[in-house]
């Protein structure tokens, strides 16, 4: 039984580059040294974890069913998880007394250490054999399946790395498998950071925003709506159906013919969290991520600015606001409504 995971493409992130760092070019020594340190780590094999903290329970599925908009009663009347909910029961959540090494940790440490410190996710595809039954407790098992590289990406030059995640049950038989592959990627320098070939005085150049919406086919109109101060909801052009977030085919009719309206930028809070750890490139903590839904009948994902952090409630009436983050990006974000 094989179905996608529900996933929202994620953004890529960049830490902070090293003042200095060697050539990877092909052949190169860094390059033979990298790909050597991935033959050990495949040479490794999968190596098991600790088994879930908490087993499969009926309180997460809840919550998971309530989040997805899901309200097929046949996950608990049968006593099972929905099948992408895979991942949530061995997250580690934020427990520091407790830190499993993957054959993956010293692959990723490496390449940011050589600084390729941007990454971007490319692949995810699960595969599931059969559903997780209350009560039981998952054991993941990871194993580093390759090194690929180096590649010229519009990102800048880079490695695909990639492996593969299984989960077994209570009877040591296979759950669900994931393969993940991400791009560590050295980012390129923008024009408006070098340094000009004669300046009387030196000047740091400004940073640039590190976490940035991966724009595609699908959300273009959305970030060009964003540029100009609208806050834009796609709509099929069949049916009329309104989504957030955008996709290629409309979910109700499976048209592929699509348009959008442009929201009141109006909002209340549905549900939120406050971010205290860990650190988020770019973002000073704690800061609010909320779930805000429009009067349009769509629901969106959004930080709160200009609210302190313990004055953010459920139903909490907010307007859309506009930031530029730095000199190429602008972000929707939101902000308590005047009354």
């Amino acid at each position: 039984m094989t179905e996608p995971a529900p996933m929202t493409e994620p953004a890529p992130m960049t830490e902070p580059a090293p003042t200095t760092a060697p050539a990877a070019g092909p052949g190169s020594a860094l390059d033979r040294e990298l790909h050597e340190l991935a033959d050990k780590q495949v040479a490794l094999g999968e190596m098991r974890g600790s088994p879930s903290v908490n087993p499969v329970n009926e309180p997460m599925i809840r919550h998971w069913l309530d989040a997805m908009g899901d309200t097929n009663p046949a996950y608990l009347d049968q006593g099972v998880a929905p099948p992408a909910m895979i991942q949530v029961w061995t997250m580690p959540g934020l427990r520091r007394d407790v830190k499993e090494r993957s054959p993956v940790d010293d692959m990723i440490a490496r390449l940011t250490d050589t600084g390729f410190t941007g990454v971007v996710a490319t692949n995810c595809e699960q595969t599931y054999h059969r559903p997780a039954r209350l009560g039981e407790r998952l054991t993941p098992a990871t194993r580093f399946s390759g090194l690929v590289g180096p590649k010229q990406t519009a990102l800048g030059e880079g490695y695909f790395a990639t492996w593969n995640v299984t989960w077994y049950g209570d009877g040591d038989d296979p759950v669900a498998e994931m393969m993940f592959r991400i791009l560590k990627f050295r980012p390129r320098q923008r024009a408006s950071e070098k340094a000009p070939e004669k300046a009387p005085e030196r000047q740091e150049p400004k940073q640039p925003y590190p976490l940035r919406p991966a724009v595609n086919e699908d959300t273009a109109f959305f970030w060009e709506g964003v540029r100009k101060g609208e806050l834009r909801i796609q709509r099929c052009s069949d049916c009329g159906e309104l989504r957030h977030p955008p996709g290629p085919v409309c979910p109700s009719c499976r048209s592929a013919n699509r348009t959008h309206i442009v929201s009141s930028g109006e909002g209340v809070v549905y549900s939120y969290v406050v971010h205290h750890h860990p650190p988020v490139p770019g973002r000073e903590t704690p800061f609010v991520v909320a779930v805000v839904e429009l009067p349009e009948g769509v629901r969106i994902v959004g930080n709160i600015v200009d609210c302190p952090t313990d004055a953010v409630g459920i139903g909490m009436s907010l307007r859309a606001t506009y930031r530029a983050m730095d000199d190429e990006l602008i972000l929707p974000m939101w902000a308590p409504r005047e009354t």
